[in-house]
C-alpha cells in the first residue's frame, strides 16, 4: 500500500524539521517527503491542522505474555500501545517462563509476529529466572533477537555480578535497563516511606533503597567506561546522583515514568490500589525534583512502565495487591497536556523524549525519525483533541487506571506501522 499524508506539521528532532509537508509511504518506508506531493495511486490522508511526528517507543512495558495471559497478553498489549500512539515497545522478561534463554525470546517473537498490532521488541533478563545468581547467555539471546536486559522486578544484588553483566554488555554493545532497588530496604515496603506510611501503618520503601543502586552502578559504569540506563527514576536524590554523573562524562541515561511526574504518594490516603506501584509514588519534593530534571535533560526519555493485573489482584488489601498500573493508553496525553502543556518542555522536546532518543538508546537506526528510507512508523497527535479518560473502554485487559475520570488535551489521531494504519482500527 501507499500512503500519502498531505499537510501535516512534520516535528522530526532528529532532523530539526519542523514545518508543513506531505509525506509519501510506499510499503513499509518513507519515500519522500517534500511539499506537495502528488501520487493519484496512493490513499490520502488529510493531516491539517495534526502533528506527524517520528513514530513513538516505549522501552519499559510488562506484556505478561507467556504465562501470564489473565493480565495481558500480545494483542491486548499491543492494541493498547497503537491506541496509545506507540509504534514501538519493548517487553520485560518477567514472564511465565522468564525471558532468559533463546527458547523463551524466540517464542515471543513468533507469537508477536502473528498477533502484534506494533512492533515488539524483547527484553531478555540479566540473570537466570530474575534470581541474580547466575548471567544469562546475553550472546545467545542477543543473536535470538533480544534487544536489551533487564532484571525488572528485580535487582541484581551481588555487585561482582552486576560489574560481569555491564562487562559482557558492553562487548556485546547491549543495553541494561537497569532496576535499582536495595532488597533488604525493600524487603516489607508497601508505598513510599514517609509520613503516610506511619499513618496507615504500612512497610515504607526509602528513597535510599533506589539510590544506593543507582550510585553503585554508576560508579560500576564509570569503572567500566561503558553505559547503563537507569529506569523508572523516583527520587531527587537518583535524579541528583544522574546529574552529577552525566557532568563528569559517565554514560549514564535514565528514563522517567508519567505516575512519578504527576502524582505524589498522598493519592494512597484512602490506601486505593490503583496507586501501588514500584517504585512506589514518592512526596512532592521528589515530584518536584523529577520534572526539574526533565526540564534540564537529566531524564532522556519517557516510559510508561505498563504493568497491568487483573482486577481480582487489585482488589486485594493495599498490603498484598500487586505493585503496577497500566500505562500505554494515557501516557501520551497526560505528558502532553500536563508537562507540555504547563511549558516545562517543548513539543519537539517531547517527540524527542518519546521517539529519537529511545531508538538512538536502543540502536534502532531506521526508527525515531522521519527521512526518506527511514521505516515509514509514524505516531500522528491532534493537540486540540480534549478528552476524558474512560479506564472501561481500554483496549488493555487491565482497566484499572488512577487517571480514571481525568480531562486532557490532546492525544494521538492515528497510528502507523511499517505503512500500516495500526490506529483508528479498521481504518
Amino acid at each position: 500500500m501507499r500512503l500519502l499524508l498531505k499537510n501535516g506539521r512534520v516535528v522530526d528532532p532528529a532532523s530539526g524539521t519542523d514545518d508543513t509537508l506531505d509525506i509519501l509511504i510506499d510499503g513499509e518506508l518513507i519515500v519522500e517527503i517534500k511539499d506537495k506531493i502528488e501520487a493519484r495511486d496512493a490513499r490520502l490522508i488529510d493531516a491539517s491542522r495534526l502533528v506527524v511526528a517520528p513514530g513513538f517507543i516505549d522501552m519499559h512495558v510488562h506484556l505478561r505474555e507467556p504465562g501470564q495471559e489473565h493480565k495481558e497478553t500480545i494483542e491486548t498489549g499491543t492494541r493498547a500501545a497503537a491506541k496509545g500512539g506507540f509504534t514501538s515497545i519493548c517487553c520485560m522478561p518477567n514472564t511465565l517462563p522468564v525471558n532468559d534463554s533463546r527458547k523463551v525470546t524466540r517464542l515471543i517473537k513468533s507469537r508477536a509476529a502473528k498477533n502484534a498490532l506494533v512492533n515488539v521488541f524483547p527484553i531478555a533478563a540479566i540473570t537466570t529466572g530474575l534470581q541474580g545468581a547466575e548471567l544469562t547467555d546475553m550472546a545467545g539471546l542477543t543473536a535470538a533477537g533480544a534487544i536489551a536486559f533487564s532484571d525488572d522486578g528485580n535487582c541484581v544484588q551481588n555487585t561482582r555480578l552486576m560489574r560481569s553483566a555491564m562487562e559482557r554488555a558492553k562487548a556485546l554493545k547491549a543495553l541494561i535497563i537497569d532496576h535499582c532497588e536495595d532488597r533488604f530496604l525493600f524487603e516489607g515496603g508497601v508505598i513510599h516511606d514517609g509520613p503516610l506510611a506511619k499513618r496507615l501503618k504500612v512497610g515504607g520503601i526509602p528513597s535510599a533503597c533506589e539510590e544506593i543502586m543507582v550510585a553503585r552502578d554508576i560508579i560500576l559504569a564509570e569503572s567500566l567506561e561503558t553505559r547503563i540506563h537507569i529506569a523508572h527514576l523516583s527520587t531527587r536524590g537518583s535524579a541528583r546522583l544522574v546529574r552529577e554523573a552525566k557532568k563528569r562524562g559517565i554514560h549514564v541515561t535514565a528514563e522517567a515514568t508519567p505516575h512519578h511526574l504527576l502524582l505524589t504518594d498522598d493519592r494512597l490516603e484512602n490506601r486505593e490500589t490503583a496507586y501501588k506501584v514500584n517504585p512506589p509514588l514518592r512526596g512532592a519534593e521528589d515530584l518536584r525534583a523529577m520534572i526539574e530534571a526533565v526540564k534540564d535533560g537529566t531524564i532522556d526519555v519517557f516510559a510508561t512502565d505498563h504493568a497491568p493485573h487483573a482486577a481480582k489482584e487489585k482488589a486485594l488489601s493495599l498490603e498484598k495487591a500487586p505493585f503496577g498500573m497500566t500505562g500505554l493508553e494515557t501516557a501520551v496525553s497526560l505528558l502532553y497536556d500536563r508537562i507540555v502543556g504547563k511549558n516545562v518542555i517543548s513539543l519537539a522536546r517531547f517527540i524527542e523524549m518519546c521517539s529519537t532518543r529511545p531508538a538512538a538508546l536502543l540502536g534502532l537506526a531506521s526508527k525515531g525519525r522521519i527521512a526518506v528510507g527511514a521505516d515509514a512508523d509514524l505516531t500522528i497527535l491532534n493537540l486540540h483533541q480534549d478528552f476524558v479518560v474512560d479506564a472501561g473502554a481500554f483496549e488493555s485487559k487491565c482497566r484499572i487506571s488512577p487517571y480514571d475520570g481525568w480531562k486532557l488535551r490532546g492525544a494521538p489521531a492515528m497510528t502507523v506501522v511499517g505503512g500500516k494504519i495500526v490506529y483508528p482500527f479498521g481504518s
